[in-house]
C-alpha cells in the first residue's frame, strides 16, 4: 500500500536544497576567482555554465515554494 503524500515539511527541504545549491554557487565562484588565471579557459565557461543552471535550479525550488504555501493557504 503506498504511503499518503506527506507534504508537511516539502518547505523545508526546498528550503535547504536551496541554501545547498547557492553554497555550491558561492564556492564555485571563489574558486574561480581563486584560479581562473591558471584554469583552462573552457573550464572556467564550464563552471560559469554549472553555477547559470544552478540559479536555474533555485527559481524551480522558489516556485516550488510558492505552490506549496498556495497549497497550504487552500487546506
Amino acid at each position: 500500500m503506498a504511503k499518503p503524500d506527506n507534504r508537511g515539511d516539502n518547505v523545508v527541504h526546498l528550503q535547504k536544497a536551496i541554501d545547498h545549491t547557492m553554497e555550491n554557487m558561492r564556492e564555485a565562484e571563489d574558486f574561480v576567482k581563486a584560479h581562473a588565471g591558471e584554469m583552462n579557459p573552457e573550464d572556467v565557461a564550464d563552471i560559469k555554465a554549472k553555477n547559470e543552471r544552478r540559479e536555474q535550479a533555485i527559481e524551480g525550488f522558489r516556485e516550488e515554494i510558492r505552490d506549496e504555501a498556495k497549497y497550504q493557504a487552500r487546506k
